[in-house]
């Protein structure tokens, strides 16, 4: 790796920057245009591995023949890629394809039958949405024909909501810079996301092309996802071509549930890289998960709970036992790490004035300060919104335990795809019961669901990354928190400004059906259902919530007392999550394909096929990019060749 922290600076700034710029097009134009492959929904940010293989792979290339002062060195290049990294858990599903739909839904989506006007409109407080029904109106139905896009409408919601976001974001950065020693030098956790790009720029005598480039067994393992959807995308185009379908299932339990078998080449390559314990317990305990849904489906047996659509579906009694799970999980975490936070918070407060903080992209103190202050900005903005304040604490204690749970589990246990079991606003409703927060703090939750609901992606799994990978940049680490900064700032510009503009033009209504028409709608359906229908609090919930708890421990006390324990706690918590049962299969090849090499090859034969499943993972996203482009140069909609 180059030393040249020089240029570390503007350069990569500047193409970082016009990157962060270009994905949260590249994502809007994708789902909303083309509707093809999602490349800016789950930790892994298809668009931005698309765009690092075209840096790395080409244009770095062409610069280095050209000249080496113009060339870009490798702690140049991962820069970059961070940058695209953090934006890219902002483009949509994180954030940007929910806001402005969300928060607009209430008005547009009102009728005398849903009552929505009576319920939810008059607890929404006006700097919270645009004002002006044709504003609104003319975002889901588009605008006339010389009309022009009713920019200063959207300024005032814009700013307030920056407010709450940039504040929800310090948290989760300063969050991780806190954990990072702990996570990545004291427990040393895997991190197989950041692989890929850390095996990218590898650079070795400074040849022309990287190493990574010249693998063969890379390239074979890239052909065969890059060729399979390039197969299934010429049969969109010419339906004599047979396509190859990578997805099964089979009924089980009286018809009442199916198992999937979903091929999912990316998947396969991340989990071949996490620990076979945990590879096998997350296969083992989603099926496991599977069978107690289909028995209690067939038996009746379970809680009659309404606690949202979001996390696992159809089993309430799950879903409380494995948020207990989530919560155990982070608790345990921060006892572990009690050491190192009583060096952090003693280092913050002038205690410890011996602790070394300089690879921190922050300092320890202005991590603490930035934290608590932003935490208390989050609690204020709340209260304001309409959440009584005695139960914002404890909303945003869920919310963060399953951010940071989540953020765990990510960089332990590669799932590039994962959700969490449950949201903050369900949890809190079912812990508390509707009458502490009234119809005023019922509209807040619903509004919540803008960040907090769908969590397929978030900053502060991005930020964990990001710090995994700033470990073999050679700069001043301190910079970066800017350039991390800018991307935040760059990425949500451009979010707002590409999804405005496509709704306008070409009408919400006409777009990502799900992002503009049923999802807005979920919030305000939960709210007005509890509105209409008050529930107190469910025992019975926090019963299972203690008992997922306490399997959780029991699994954490085996793990570490018994060495042949073959369950990872770390599985249990997402075991049962709608998506688990996706990609279960996945994860299974990958752990039997691991156990044989190590089996009969050993740690050589592992190293040595490193690079095909690297290959897997790359092959598949680059495929979902290139025909993203293909597809918006022709005019053909509807080629999706990549989801998970």
């Amino acid at each position: 790796m180059e030393n040249r922290d020089k240029q570390v600076g503007l350069k990569s700034f500047i193409i970082g920057a016009l990157l962060c710029f270009l994905i949260p097009v590249m994502a809007h134009y994708s789902i909303d245009i083309v509707h093809g492959s999602y490349l800016a929904i789950d930790f892994m940010p298809a668009g931005a591995i698309f765009l690092f293989f075209i840096l790395v792979g080409g244009i770095a290339v062409i610069l280095r023949l050209i000249s080496r002062r113009i060339a870009l060195n490798s702690s140049e290049l991962l820069v970059i890629y961070i940058m695209m990294l953090v934006t890219s858990s902002v483009a949509t599903m994180g954030l940007g394809a929910q806001l402005f739909p969300m928060i607009t839904a209430p008005f547009y989506f009102a009728t005398p039958t849903n009552r929505w006007a009576e319920l939810i409109q008059p607890h929404i407080k006006s700097w919270m949405v645009p004002q002006g029904k044709e504003v609104i109106r003319q975002f889901y139905e588009g605008m006339p024909k010389g009309a022009s896009i009713p920019w200063s409408a959207w300024l005032k919601p814009i700013c307030f909501w920056m407010i709450f976001l940039m504040s929800l974001y310090m948290v989760m950065i300063t969050i991780m810079v806190i954990l990072r020693k702990q996570w990545v030098e004291k427990e040393r956790l895997i991190y197989p996301l950041a692989q890929l790009p850390l095996e990218m720029v590898k650079d070795e005598n400074g040849s022309i092309i990287r190493p990574f480039f010249k693998s063969r067994i890379m390239w074979f393992g890239f052909a065969i996802p890059f060729i399979i959807s390039s197969i299934n995308a010429f049969h969109h185009y010419f339906h004599f071509i047979p396509k190859i379908n990578l997805v099964n299932s089979i009924p089980i339990f009286r018809n009442t549930l199916n198992l999937a078998f979903r091929v999912s080449f990316p998947m396969i390559g991340y989990a071949y890289f996490i620990n076979m314990q945990l590879a096998f317990s997350l296969w083992f305990l989603c099926l496991l998960s599977i069978v107690i849904k289909g028995i209690c489906n067939i038996t009746g047996f379970g809680l009659n709970e309404k606690v949202g659509t979001y996390g696992i579906s159809g089993s309430p009694m799950l879903r409380h036992q494995q948020a207990g799970g989530m919560i155990v999980l982070v608790l345990t975490g921060l006892w572990m790490a009690r050491e190192h936070l009583k060096d952090v918070f003693g280092k913050a407060f002038g205690r410890r004035k011996e602790i070394d903080d300089t690879k921190e992209i922050l300092s320890y103190k202005a991590s603490v300060y930035l934290l608590l202050t932003c935490l208390i900005i989050m609690g204020v903005w709340l209260y304001f919104s309409g959440m009584p304040m005695i139960t914002v604490p404890v909303f945003m204690f869920f919310a963060l335990v399953l951010f940071l749970g989540l953020t765990r589990i990510v960089a332990e246990g590669g799932l590039a795809c994962a959700v969490a079991p449950s949201i903050a606003p369900s949890m809190a409703v079912s812990g508390l019961g509707t009458s502490i927060f009234g119809a005023g703090g019922m509209v807040s939750l619903a509004f919540t669901y803008v960040w907090g609901s769908d969590i397929r992606t978030f900053v502060m799994a991005a930020t964990a990354h990001s710090l995994k990978i700033i470990e073999v940049i050679k700069t001043n680490r301190r910079k970066l928190f800017w350039f991390i900064l800018a991307a935040l700032l760059i990425g949500l510009g451009s979010t707002f400004w590409i999804t405005l503009k496509l709704a306008y033009t070409h009408g919400g209504i006409n777009l990502n059906r799900w992002f503009f028409v049923d999802g807005p709608q979920r919030p305000c359906q939960y709210a007005v259902d509890k509105i209409l229908h008050p529930t107190g609090v469910t025992w019975l919930g926090w019963l299972n919530m203690a008992i997922g708890g306490g399997f959780m421990a029991f699994l954490m006390f085996m793990r570490y007392r018994l060495l042949w324990w073959p369950i990872h706690p770390v599985a249990y918590p997402i075991s049962a999550v709608w998506i688990m049962e996706a990609l279960w299969f996945s994860i299974f090849l990958a752990w039997i394909i691991k156990s044989v090499l190590t089996r009969y090859g050993g740690n050589k034969v592992y190293k040595a096929s490193k690079p095909f499943f690297l290959g897997l993972i790359l092959g598949q996203l680059v495929a979902a990019g290139l025909w993203f482009v293909i597809d918006l140069i022709t005019g053909h909609t509807g080629n999706m060749v990549f989801w998970i």
